[in-house]
């Protein structure tokens, strides 16, 4: 029967942090560089896709505020097929379009309608404050789904600017810790030969 050696257990200590007779000011300050870092690069990618999230949907709701829906009448009849090459193709096709507004002056315009509609087709287009038609606004599911996708894509990116600033001063730091080095090694070095008899 062999016997096993006991087991020692070593406490894990935060990295940099410990006690150790070489540790520097310096790889103090690193570590509290990079801590920091990382802290705020969450913090800030957090807030700032949350904040973008919330101006894309305050900018939904901005423009469902400037346009209104209007009833509007195919002055012509619309073309069969969309036209090849035009794009974006959502499957309608451009018709001329007729509409009251709210003062009973008439306006014309052509809009986007599905593809075969007669002349007399009554269509809901969206217009401006000027009585211009203009594309339907994001509402709904569509408009919860692109503001949280703005949020998803400005939080990496505001994190990583962060995340980059904070290499950026460790880096400085680094390059500061080794002109040190090599200052102390002018100093030292050819102390050091003489202790080793001129081999070192």
């Amino acid at each position: 029967m062999t016997r096993t050696p006991p087991t020692t257990v070593t406490r894990v200590r935060l990295w940099r942090w410990r006690r150790n007779p070489l540790r520097r000011h310096s790889d103090v300050v690193e570590a509290w560089i990079v801590l920091a870092g990382w802290v705020l690069a969450l913090v800030v990618g957090v807030v700032a896709g949350l904040w973008a999230a919330q101006v894309s949907e305050s900018a939904f709701a901005a423009r469902l505020t400037h346009v209104h829906p209007v009833s509007a009448v195919l002055t012509d009849d619309a073309a069969r097929t969309p036209a090849a090459g035009s794009g974006y193709d959502d499957g309608r096709v451009w018709a001329a379009v007729r509409w009251t507004d709210q003062d009973g002056a008439a306006h014309t315009d052509r809009a986007k309608v599905l593809p075969g509609a007669p002349a007399g087709t009554r269509v809901t287009v969206w217009t401006n404050q000027a009585d211009r038609i203009v594309s339907a606004p994001v509402t709904g599911a569509a408009a919860d789904l692109q503001s949280a996708l703005t949020g998803v894509l400005v939080a990496p990116a505001a994190g990583a600017l962060v995340w980059g600033a904070g290499r950026l001063v460790r880096g400085r730091l680094i390059r500061r810790r080794l002109a040190e080095w090599d200052e102390e090694w002018r100093q030292i070095g050819p102390r050091w030969g003489n202790l080793s008899g001129g081999r070192g």
